[in-house]
């Protein structure tokens, strides 16, 4: 993808600006997902697009690819939270609106699948890719899920498209903080395998304690389309309305292992 400008600074690091989904084509293997939402901002950004919900300040959907090489990512955790500047003030999510309110900001595309580079890493601090998820899942079931699906692109040595989001309504999921951001009923997660086409989707609860069970959250596409109202491009001939009876294991300590090796270069 063609690396952006520096245009803006914000608390400490530099925001790039924003390019149309159009040239997000790395990050879409098929297409852009459509919504009927009219309030939004849509972001492509180097590491992955995303479809920004103004009313509700969080995503409806973030979509990139993860290759086995950025699996294994060596750039650290920076924790680099900040609004995003491509969207108004009052329509998008301040760190102040996280402070004291008991949720963590959960990723949607996490840190460890864009370490692979410093500006990206930081780009995943974007308050767009979070949404207000309960401290329990966010580093639980969520956290496990996604690990599942890095540890799969390194294992296999397979490229994932993958899609994630937020599941709410507008007037009746509560919110957080003085901008009124949104906390997600649910939190989803598509991910395909880009070798043998084979798709992969959970909706997690944003509530409580969850299992870390994949297969407990397995759900199928065309479940997660009408929980969103979001319509998710998908190889040909793939079945939108299969849920899946059986989920890979994946090696997490291989992958634990491997990136330290990687990193240690």
């Amino acid at each position: 993808m063609l690396l952006l400008l520096l245009s803006f600074s914000a608390h400490g690091w530099d925001q790039r600006s924003n390019l149309p989904l159009e040239a997000c084509q790395d990050e879409l293997s098929w297409g852009i997902p459509s919504s009927e939402k009219a309030n939004v901002t849509d972001r492509c950004l180097e590491g992955f697009a995303l479809q920004h919900d103004n009313d509700a300040k969080i995503a409806s959907w973030v979509a990139y690819t993860l290759s086995p090489e950025e699996a294994l990512g060596c750039f650290p955790r920076t924790n680099a939270f900040v609004g995003d500047a491509s969207i108004p003030k009052g329509q998008r999510a301040e760190p102040s609106d996280y402070a004291k309110s008991g949720y963590d900001q959960g990723h949607l595309a996490p840190d460890g699948d864009m370490s692979w580079n410093q500006q990206v890493e930081y780009e995943s601090f974007l308050l767009s890719n979070m949404s207000p998820q309960v401290p329990n899942v966010n580093r639980g079931a969520w956290k496990y899920i996604e690990t599942t699906v890095r540890a799969w692109t390194w294992e296999k040595k397979h490229s994932y498209q993958v899609y994630a989001g937020n599941i709410y309504s507008l007037g009746t999921s509560k919110t957080i903080g003085n901008n009124k951001v949104v906390v997600p009923d649910r939190i989803y997660k598509i991910a395909v395998d880009l070798t043998t086409n084979e798709v992969f989707a959970f909706i997690l609860p944003n509530a409580g304690k969850l299992e870390s069970i994949p297969l407990k959250y397995a759900v199928s596409v065309a479940e997660i389309e009408a929980q969103t109202g979001v319509t998710f491009p998908l190889p040909p001939g793939a079945d939108k309305k299969a849920v899946r009876v059986e989920i890979p294991p994946s090696n997490m300590g291989g992958l634990t292992s491997a990136k330290r090796a990687a990193c240690k270069k």
